[in-house]
């Protein structure tokens, strides 16, 4: 006989958005930001969504929804009978700009699912990491928004994930310059190459090495850590305005690089002066662009998902 979910639970779930990538780091680095969507959850005989904020005309209100929908597959997995789930999301994570909202909405379903269960039944946040990686493809997102900070990791032979978290230096800053349009991730990644020169990969390689360093050590190196050789070049058709905004940045010393799949531009900065400079080059060059952006300095989110029972 199938176990039973207990209705009558109440949940606040509270994901991060997360910038992947940083440059050299593709499918393997990702940070934590403070900007969170807030969820409310409750257990029910039957299944209701409001949601406010992003997505609120297009995203479904009913049990197709992707949050209550892999909620139940969680549940389903784990050998209990799916309830009804009473869904409240105020989304602040921008969609479609490469700020890992699809991260943060399966990171929030599995967290909630796995709190719902029995205690004896709960797998722990190495399981909610391994099933949003899965259902993901790749765990570069899902992994600052499951431990938070700063995320190294891997896919392994047998469909497994891994993730280590790596110290910050204390003075490393985040700014952000989202675009009114966005970009799915399927366009972007439509763009890669199948294969890169052996060249590419090991210079690459080195950008990646030298990223860790200047993240953790020395931010005075960003700019050298930040170059990639792997996805932006490809990537710069589909997002033609990033592209000039990033060559901006650069060109004036700044760590500029596409967050995630794009199209928002991250910077990465290690002190409150350069933060200004940025957001001003930001808005010179909106002021001259196609698109309108919008500055944004979040903090960097130490923490990943947080679930309040309530």
């Amino acid at each position: 006989m199938t176990a039973q979910i207990a209705l009558g639970q109440h949940l606040i779930v509270c994901p991060p958005a997360t910038t992947a990538n940083l440059g050299p780091g593709f499918d393997s680095l990702g940070l934590a930001l403070e900007y969170r969507d807030r969820l409310e959850v409750r257990t029910a005989e039957t299944s209701s969504v409001q949601i406010v904020g992003q997505g609120a005309e297009e995203l479904p209100k009913d049990e197709s929804h992707l949050i209550i929908k892999e909620m139940h597959r969680y549940w389903a997995k784990a050998g209990f009978e799916p309830v009804g789930v009473q869904l409240l999301a105020h989304n602040n994570i921008p969609h479609a700009r490469g700020m890992g909202s699809s991260a943060a909405a399966i990171v929030a379903a599995y967290a909630a699912a796995d709190a719902l269960l029995p205690e004896a039944s709960r797998g722990g946040i190495e399981a909610i990491f391994q099933a949003a990686a899965a259902w993901e493809g790749h765990p570069d997102n899902v992994a600052p928004a499951v431990f938070g900070g700063l995320s190294i990791s891997s896919t392994n032979a047998d469909g497994s994930f891994d993730s280590v978290q790596v110290p910050l230096h204390q003075d490393l800053r985040a700014v952000l310059a989202i675009p009114s349009n966005g970009l799915s991730t399927e366009v972007a990644r439509g763009a890669l190459p199948a294969q890169v020169d052996h060249a590419i990969a090991a210079a690459n390689s080195a950008s990646a090495a030298l990223l860790i360093h200047a993240l953790s050590n020395d931010p005075s190196v960003l700019l050298a850590g930040t170059k990639d050789y792997l996805h932006q070049d490809y990537r710069a058709a589909a997002m033609p305005e990033s592209a000039a905004l990033i060559a901006a940045l650069r060109e004036a010393g700044y760590a500029a690089v596409v967050s995630g799949a794009g199209p928002t531009v991250l910077t990465l900065v290690s002190s409150e002066a350069q933060v200004e400079a940025v957001l001003a080059k930001i808005e010179e060059f909106s002021a001259n662009s196609t698109v309108s952006w919008q500055g944004q300095v979040p903090l960097l989110a130490a923490n990943g998902v947080t679930v309040e029972e309530l």
